[in-house]
């Protein structure tokens, strides 16, 4: 599971999807959503990722580990899978496999897809480029891994089936809002191009 969503634009995007997409849900409460054979065995491929625990024995939950670091720290060398380096990147420890209790190794694994498909997004949160500093600030690698978690849990992906309306409707309801927000952002009169989206510049590779 990979998701990375951009919020882009002013309040009216992102309470519309909470105003709005509720009015739907009353109409659509009693509706079913059938999954195709394909969509079935997929689904049912990432309930077993979700089942996988983060291992620090295994050797490929390793080198994801270290993966991590590389894409994270290109130049700066990594002395210990257990090191105090790794508070650097927001962990709470110098063992980062304490961090992935309640989410496992999938949330190690979408840290590093977000890491080595949008590295220069990645970069900018990281290491933090943009905006005032303050003196607290959230540690980035277990604020991911609680993203995982969170989504995990709003679209029920444990569950045999979504019980809840925003588990059966969340995915509808982003979809529907981002296909809005980018025609908005088209009919700006400045945008002649893909590059000149606002919503670009926070996916640019």
């Amino acid at each position: 599971m990979h998701v990375f969503d951009a919020m882009v634009g002013n309040r009216i995007w992102f309470g519309g999807l909470f105003t709005s997409s509720g009015r739907r849900r009353q109409i659509n409460a009693e509706k079913t959503f059938e999954l195709s054979p394909v969509q079935e065995q997929r689904l049912q491929k990432l309930k077993e990722r979700l089942n996988i625990p983060y291992d620090q024995t295994r050797r490929d939950h390793q080198e994801a580990l270290r993966a991590l670091w590389s894409a994270s720290f290109p130049d700066a060398e990594l002395s210990s899978l257990i090191s105090e380096q790794w508070k650097d990147m927001g962990w709470q420890g110098p063992n980062p496999s304490t961090d992935f209790r309640g989410c496992g190794f999938v949330g190690l694994e979408n840290l590093l897809f977000f890491a080595t498909t949008y590295p220069a997004s990645y970069q900018r949160l990281l290491l933090k480029k943009q905006g005032m500093r303050a003196t607290w600030e959230y540690p980035f690698a277990v604020a991911g891994v609680n993203v995982s978690y969170m989504l995990i849990q709003l679209l029920e992906l444990n569950a045999e089936r979504p019980k809840s309306l925003p588990g059966i409707n969340f995915i509808k309801d982003v979809l529907e809002a981002t296909k809005q927000q980018l025609e908005r952002e088209l009919s700006l009169e400045d945008v002649n191009g893909i590059r000149d989206i606002p919503a670009y510049n926070l996916l640019y590779k």
